[in-house]
């Protein structure tokens, strides 16, 4: 039995190599003051329909500007990124002045060659005036369309490679409909896109870019990266990662995340409607200095994207006239409400879907909505108020995809700011019956959206958004509601699953399945 003194012997020595250790520990880690890390975070994100009618984006057509904490306080990727870089301590950000959103998101065309210079010119003298940086992140979106400029993200990451030279790292976030191909990742150091659609995720892979990046930074990861295009174009509607086997192929990725250190596999589904060469399913694969590591997990990835091709392209979805009749079905067993997606109507003036409901003489209806910027003008220029009555023909005016105007007799029961709109307007019609006519395509998420001022959505029955797959958080995913359909449009127009019916002029479709003989 050891003595008391043995005992304080043993204890004091204890201490004081604690203390040793706490003072190399502490010695050991970054400096906030010396060894700080400074990153510049820059966001240039747009998801551009090129075969959409609204007319070319233009420098005015972007949402202003953001830069310094504006920017760094954005949610979604930024939000990631930045929490998770400023929790390690040693990194400091700097809000590049970015551009925000663009009007009418993505049912505006092309981007202007100018509107892309323009703001590329403002993001690198931001860059060069913050020289030296120690790391670049990109929150892009990837699916963004340039006049002249066929792979618009991999340009931006090609200008500023061109600044900050060829050891500091870029890091891209990335939607997971983006049109990417080995090009990116030739002047980037790594991609992180979304897995899940709707894109609960976003948030993760910036946190993710951060972690990535950080440890490029450190000198920890030297990323050996692998690209494969499996040859798939797909519509955005089948995309849906609720369903098989858009579900697996994301799950396949996490997998070889979960069986491998270090390991990050990322697959960009497409947008189909951006009529750009690297159009089209994308596998990225990046590896810690193992390329071989990443050429055999891009493989795996392509071979089974490939083989559930069929199954993850093919599907079928009813004509407004059926949706139309199974909404009747609904309502007369109970099964309500009935959420209709109408999916295809991208520059958002479709009246396919409204005429066959009301001719239905169904009752309790709110369309969210229904766009037309002329009606919303007249309305301003007789000082239209609430109460007043309503009597326009509404929609229907791009072009052949969106049917003919229908004319909506009833009540103005709002008319006013909503959703980041100077106005729009809410028409009651006979039957409790809400038609929304807004400036612009309008996206609904949440049943939530639809209440305000004296209108609440738990009043009606039916609703009737314009969104393929985002709609499904609010409506479907909540168990809100009891029946759910996406609706096609009468013919083979821009946004249906009939992609053979555009006029590509930068893809062959036939190289691509379905188009091909494979």
């Amino acid at each position: 039995m050891k003595s008391s003194f043995s005992k304080k012997h043993s204890i004091g020595n204890a201490i004081i190599i604690l203390a040793i250790v706490s003072v190399c520990l502490v010695s050991c880690q970054p400096s906030a003051e010396s060894s700080d890390f400074k990153v510049a975070v820059v966001r240039y994100s747009h998801e551009t329909c090129t075969f959409c009618p609204g007319g070319d984006t233009e420098i005015e057509d972007w949402r202003g500007l953001a830069e310094g904490e504006d920017l760094l306080n954005s949610r979604g990727y930024i939000g990631g990124f930045v929490k998770r870089a400023r929790n390690y301590g040693d990194i400091s950000l700097i809000g590049v002045r970015s551009p925000g959103g663009v009007f009418g998101g993505s049912s505006r065309s092309w981007n202007s060659e100018e509107s892309f210079d323009h703001f590329m010119g403002m993001i690198l003298e931001d860059i060069k005036t913050n020289m030296p940086l120690d790391g670049v992140y990109l929150a892009l979106h990837g699916a963004m369309a340039v006049r002249n400029v066929p792979r618009p993200e991999a340009e931006i990451a090609k200008r500023i490679r061109e600044i900050v030279g060829s050891d500091v790292p870029i890091v891209g976030t990335f939607d997971l409909h983006g049109n990417e191909d080995k090009e990116f990742l030739q002047w980037a150091d790594g991609a992180f896109v979304t897995k899940r659609f709707p894109h609960y995720d976003s948030y993760h892979q910036g946190e993710r870019a951060a972690h990535y990046m950080r440890n490029m930074m450190l000198g920890t990861y030297k990323p050996a990266k692998a690209t494969r295009k499996p040859g798939i174009i797909s519509p955005t509607v089948v995309q849906w990662t609720g369903q098989s086997p858009a579900m697996d192929i994301m799950e396949r990725a996490r997998r070889w995340e979960a069986r491998h250190a270090d390991v990050f596999v990322s697959v960009f589904y497409g947008f189909p409607w951006s009529d750009v060469p690297d159009v089209g399913t994308t596998i990225h694969v990046m590896t810690n200095g193992d390329q071989q590591l990443a050429d055999s997990i891009a493989e795996d990835m392509n071979e089974f994207t490939w083989r559930v091709r069929k199954e993850f392209v093919d599907r079928d979805y009813p004509m407004p006239d059926v949706a139309a009749a199974r909404t009747v079905a609904a309502v007369r067993n109970g099964a309500t409400p009935v959420v209709l997606g109408n999916y295809s109507d991208r520059p958002g003036d479709a009246t396919w879907i409204l005429k066959a409901l009301l001719s239905k003489n169904l009752k309790n209806i709110i369309y969210s909505a229904l766009r037309d910027e002329k009606v919303l003008d007249s309305l301003v220029n007789i000082n239209a108020q609430v109460g007043d009555s309503f009597d326009f023909n509404v929609g229907g005016f791009t072009g052949p995809q969106a049917g003919t105007p229908i004319r909506l007799k009833g009540t103005i029961k709002y008319f006013g700011p909503r959703w980041g709109y100077d106005n729009v307007a809410a028409v009651e019609l006979p039957g409790n019956n809400l038609v929304i006519v807004v400036p612009a395509y309008e996206q609904i998420i949440y049943p939530s959206q639809l209440t305000f001022d004296t209108i609440n959505a738990d009043d009606y029955d039916i609703f009737v958004v314009n969104s393929r797959v985002h709609f499904r958080r609010g409506f479907d995913e909540t168990g809100y509601a009891k029946t759910i359909m996406v609706v096609d449009a009468p013919g083979p127009w821009i946004g249906t699953t009939r992609l053979d019916a555009l006029d590509y002029q930068n893809v062959d479709l036939q190289s691509l399945y379905p188009y091909n003989d494979q």
